[in-house]
């Protein structure tokens, strides 16, 4: 074996070993990607779930922000729900004990409308205040780094809600 046929077989190896670490790095970042999605995405049903079964049995709204609701809930308690952009976090506050709901959220925002849509239409009219709303509507979006990236984005979630008492 010359010295030419030893470089080259070096080359070929080098080549075929960096196309292999190469896969082997971007198959792992996309499953620590996939997987990233599926807790997100996991996270992100409960917390809408247990949101839309609390804001059903609620009693009314009483106080409305694009970020925060107050109600008074079954058991006439106060239940808060509100986002702080600044923590990127989701919060449940019932009886001064909060917990949070959602993390890693990049934004939410909540909307009020009275319960009967507009003629002909599958619209609702928006409310003007806290006490006229029956139909809460809440949309999110979440996101994390992976490995210094933010590399993926949970897809929007949105619901409407209809306030069931009164």
């Amino acid at each position: 074996m010359t010295l030419v046929e030893l470089m080259i077989g070096m080359a070929v190896g080098g080549l075929l070993l960096t196309a292999v670490v190469s896969l082997s790095m971007y198959s792992g970042r996309s499953l620590a990607g996939l997987a990233n999605y599926v807790d997100m995405n996991s996270d992100s049903r409960i917390a809408l779930d247990r949101m839309t079964r609390e804001i059903r049995q609620s009693g009314y709204l009483t106080g409305y922000q694009t970020n925060r609701l107050s109600f008074i809930d079954f058991d006439d308690q106060p239940l808060v729900y509100e986002y702080h952009p600044v923590e990127r976090v989701l919060t449940r506050t019932k009886t001064a004990e909060t917990e949070i709901l959602l993390a890693d959220c990049d934004n939410v925002t909540f909307q009020i409308f009275k319960r009967h849509p507009i003629e002909g239409t599958y619209d609702q009219v928006s409310a003007t205040n806290a006490l006229s709303s029956k139909v809460i509507s809440m949309s999110f979006t979440c996101s994390r780094t992976l490995l210094g990236v933010k590399m993926n984005t949970e897809s929007i979630q949105t619901a409407k809600v209809v306030i069931r008492k009164n």
